[in-house]
């Protein structure tokens, strides 16, 4: 099939199937006389794990790491299991600043009257360091 089709079925677009073989995350697939790649079933299946991971928010050096270990049939799954639970530790930090984000926003907008005078404290609180 070709890089279209196996866009389509692995909800990838070719752009980043381009740029995935570019980095080296997947092997470049086979080409035809004219030049046009052609993917197999396999190729599709690979997409698909690579979108759900990112989809998980998984980074391209992780993604690169858990590829290399779906592949490995003698892997132990105590090697999966540990970039996992590093990606939820990376997820709880990262949940957490939003949510101290989302507070000082509503705290800042609370604290704004929003009528058609100047003085704003959502304003003086992006012109400080001492936002929060």
């Amino acid at each position: 099939m070709n890089i279209g089709e196996a866009g389509r079925l692995s909800s990838v677009s070719a752009k980043m199937i381009r740029h995935y073989e570019e980095i080296g995350l997947i092997v470049p697939t086979a080409r035809t006389d004219a030049g046009y790649r052609t993917y197999r079933e396999k190729d599709v299946h690979e997409l698909r794990f690579i979108k759900r991971a990112r989809n998980l928010g998984f980074s391209l050096n992780q993604i690169r790491v858990l590829l290399s270990l779906w592949q490995d049939r003698s892997r132990a799954s105590s090697d999966v299991k540990k970039i996992a639970n590093a990606h939820v530790d990376e997820l709880n930090v990262r949940i957490l600043e939003l949510t101290e984000m989302r507070d000082t926003l509503i705290n800042l907008s609370d604290a704004c009257r929003g009528d058609h005078r100047p003085d704003c404290p959502i304003i003086k609180g992006l012109e400080t360091d001492g936002i929060g």
